[in-house]
């Protein structure tokens, strides 16, 4: 065997030490018997080996031990001359054997050879790898640096050989450095201390050429910062990251802050946009040829940070190509989405910039309503337009971000929170869902799944209003009114968007509702069964045709009674649907004619039409039949209505659309001194007419009492659902946990909470603690 080729620093060069050796200073066996063990182990390799003859002389030996390693040293600078047998190996291991376990105490005798292992290195050192890295710059110099360090790692490799019993036992007893561990450290602390720096400039150099677009050596750079790595040993990456990393960082953030300096104000928007992607596609692909794994998230964090980060109010405000453009013309906004959601807290700023927008272009749609320039449904159909636009947006570009919906979210609330030209949007928007559900809306051409989707996203419209519960009066105002007046769509249509509404608020939130449609189909089977009724047992006697609604008073809006008088003509009818309806419930009727209609034919001397009205109306329009001219006191008298209710009454048959009493005097207002006659000369081109009754002002009022008072049961109930459950709370955790558990129908009242709690605690449902006052505790 012997040490010869070009590349003698491969593992195949490794000598093999045979396991037959002496490894125990305690074998005191005949010299002779030891050689010929020698001998016989190595026949296979080598026949005939020359045995060392064993030197006792310290000096002697390690003198002869330094030439047969300067024979080693110069094979490995120049393997092409000399080469290294097996048997001089054999020998310098034996001869290293031979100096450990002669006479005299064994550590006295070890350590000399231990010292003298760590010389032979540092000789190494000194005079072979010093002078040449000196001599070298650049490129050069790496290279020079890489084969350093592999041949300083062969002549360890062949030394640890020559030394294995000083490593197996010696240092073990002593508990000293192994040799591999002086190897590295000597290596560590004269040779890389020495030329880090130097070699950390170079790559830096070389690393900025390639990013110039020149070509470099990944090869080479990826085995000198292999060495960087080597050298803190196993799991301690610090010299690498202190001694290179942190430079080549440093040098990055300079780098692409100067770049970034150079750009920003030149480059549009989304130009600047590709040139980030192009440095960070192009770092991360040169990173990845030789830099540690470790590095490469760092390094794109730090350019990152200078391209995109320092810069992102500037980029993204660029009034010609910023964000504000790229949402009108939805462009480029995925490319936009994609660079900053790599970024820790970039999208930060995208989605404050994103809410301001959206706020923007919402109160604009506020202001033009303000302004005259459009109505309240148009805003309504706006608002529905701009939702689906960027909840688009948000959807397909930003790929449900939660970050960004929520911006959505907030920017909606802002806007979707303000009062419309006087109406709150709550209003609005049960408004819009009447019109849509609603006959002569002007949504009949619409197909079922057209009218679906345009009630879910009224629907979703609603989850940015606060007060839902506000919402919910008003729909339940204009569904009894759609109900008891046959303007209903279809049922299907009313239940659909009741399942949606169930869907997001629960069925607490649609209970009402839900039972109002209930009623009117029952009442649809009941009249059936009144008009049997009839046939059998009043056939013929009964002149007017009479439809009753029975109603919950539990599910729908409170409604004011009158003391209307009924002619004769409807009582009889009114008398005899009571009778049907006792003979099969145990129930009291409370008639509201208010809520009541009639269908009554008008015969004027150009034509019969047929006019459809309320039953105030109606009743006062049959006082004609016998009287031509009434005063105003009289109609009143007659009707036994308040003044407001005969005002708003006379005032739509003679001062609205339709004149079907004449006035005097002939003014558009109603005085208490006014008198009514029959216009028989009244014509219109339709045979059939709707004459409305003028809107309460004080309707909206109303609403909003009914809405307060609600809200007053449901916090108490919430108070003693979460006491019930908790048995004992904080004060403040009750008012917050009341506060979280009211958001989805209404934002409440932090003082109103407070003003309940009291109000509990005086009905003794709850109590403060004896011990605590601030604490709150449930009675059962």
């Amino acid at each position: 065997m012997c040490i010869k080729g070009e590349k003698p620093f491969t593992a195949s060069l490794i000598p093999w030490i045979p396991s037959s050796f002496p490894h125990s200073p305690t074998s005191q066996k005949p010299q002779s018997s030891r050689k010929a063990r020698l001998t016989n182990s190595f026949m296979d390799c080598t026949m005939n080996l020359p045995l060392l003859k064993i030197t006792t002389s310290d000096e002697e030996g390690c003198a002869y031990l330094s030439e047969k390693i300067h024979k080693l040293t110069t094979i490995i600078e120049d393997p092409s001359g000399l080469s290294f047998s097996t048997a001089e190996c054999v020998d310098a291991y034996t001869l290293v054997f031979d100096l450990c376990t002669k006479r005299g105490p064994y550590e006295e005798v070890s350590q000399p050879v231990y010292d003298h292992y760590k010389k032979l290195l540092e000789e190494y050192i000194e005079l072979i790898v010093f002078p040449s890295l000196k001599k070298e710059d650049g490129v050069l110099f790496l290279r020079e640096f890489v084969m350093r360090r592999v041949n300083y790692n062969v002549m360890v490799r062949w030394l640890l050989r020559i030394f294995e019993y000083i490593d197996r036992h010696f240092v073990p007893r002593n508990k000293l450095p192994t040799l591999e561990e002086v190897a590295s450290t000597l290596f560590c602390d004269k040779v890389f201390d020495e030329f880090k720096c130097k070699a950390k400039d170079v790559v830096i150099t070389l690393i900025e050429q390639e990013r110039e677009g020149e070509q470099i050596d990944h090869g080479l750079i990826k085995q000198v910062l292999t060495i960087f790595l080597e050298v803190g040993g196993v799991n301690n990456m610090k010299p690498y990251e202190d001694d290179f990393e942190a430079h080549l960082l440093e040098n990055i953030t300079s780098y692409y802050s100067k770049k970034a300096s150079s750009h920003i104000y030149i480059d549009s928007c989304t130009k600047y946009m590709l040139m980030a992607e192009e440095c960070l596609k192009g770092e991360k692909s040169r990173a990845s040829h030789y830099l540690h794994s470790s590095s490469i998230d760092k390094l794109l964090e730090k350019i990152q940070h200078e391209l995109l980060l320092v810069n992102v109010n500037q980029l993204l405000e660029k009034k010609q190509s910023g964000l504000q453009v790229m949402l009108q013309d939805g462009k480029h906004l995925e490319r936009m989405f994609n660079i900053f959601s790599n970024i820790t807290e970039g999208l930060d700023t995208v989605a404050m910039l994103f809410e301001k927008h959206v706020t923007k272009v919402g109160m604009a749609l506020v202001k033009e309503v303000e302004n005259a320039t459009s109505d309240e449904q148009g805003f309504i159909r706006k608002v529905i337009k701009l939702n689906d636009k960027y909840t688009g947006y948000v959807k397909n570009c930003f790929m449900d971000n939660a970050l960004l919906a929520k911006a959505l979210k907030q920017a909606f609330e802002i806007f979707c929170n303000k009062s419309i030209a006087g109406i709150s949007m709550p209003e609005l928007l049960a408004t819009s869902c009447d019109n849509i559900l609603k006959k002569g809306g002007g949504y009949e051409k619409l197909g079922d799944g057209d009218m679906e989707e345009m009630l879910e996203k009224v629907v979703m419209l609603l989850t940015y209003v606060n007060q839902k519960d506000i919402f919910a009066e008003f729909y339940r105002k204009k569904l009894a009114s759609r109900l008891l007046f046959d303007g209903r769509a279809g049922d299907d249509r009313e239940m659909f968007i009741l399942s949606k509404l169930k869907q997001q608020w629960g069925s607490e939130f649609t209970f009402k509702m839900e039972g109002m449609v209930m009623d009117s189909r029952l009442a649809r089977e009941g009249q059936e069964n009144f008009e049997n009724y009839l046939v059998e047992n009043l056939p013929g006697k009964s002149q007017i045709s009479m439809k009753a609604t029975i109603l919950t008073r539990a599910f729908w809006p409170t409604y004011k009674p009158s003391d209307l008088h009924i002619p004769a003509e409807m009582r009889n009818s009114i008398e005899v649907f009571t009778k049907f309806y006792e003979s099969k419930n145990h129930r009291k009727l409370t008639w509201i004619f208010s809520l009541g209609t009639c269908k009554m034919v008008g015969r004027f001397r150009s034509k019969a039409i047929r006019l459809r009205v309320t039953t105030s109306q109606a009743i006062a329009l049959l006082l004609f039949n016998t009287s031509d001219r009434l005063s105003y006191q009289g109609i009143k008298s007659h009707l036994n209505l308040t003044d407001e209710d005969v005002t708003r009454l006379l005032h739509s048959l003679s001062c609205a659309k339709y004149k079907i009493l004449n006035k005097e005097p002939n003014t558009m207002t109603i005085s208490s001194t006014d008198i009514f006659e029959f216009n028989a000369m009244f014509t219109s081109r339709m045979r059939k007419i709707e004459i409305p009754l003028p809107l309460v002002e004080e309707e909206k009022k109303e609403v909003l009492e009914d809405v307060n008072k609600d809200r007053r049961y449901t916090i108490d109930a919430s108070l003693v659902r979460i006491m019930k459950s908790q048995k004992t709370l904080d004060y403040q955790q009750l008012v917050m946990e009341c506060e979280d558990l009211l958001n989805r129908r209404f934002k409440p009242d932090i003082k109103a909470i407070k003003e309940r709690i009291e109000t509990l605690i005086e009905l003794e449902f709850l109590a403060r603690d004896g011990d605590d006052p601030k604490t709150i505790v449930y009675v059962s």
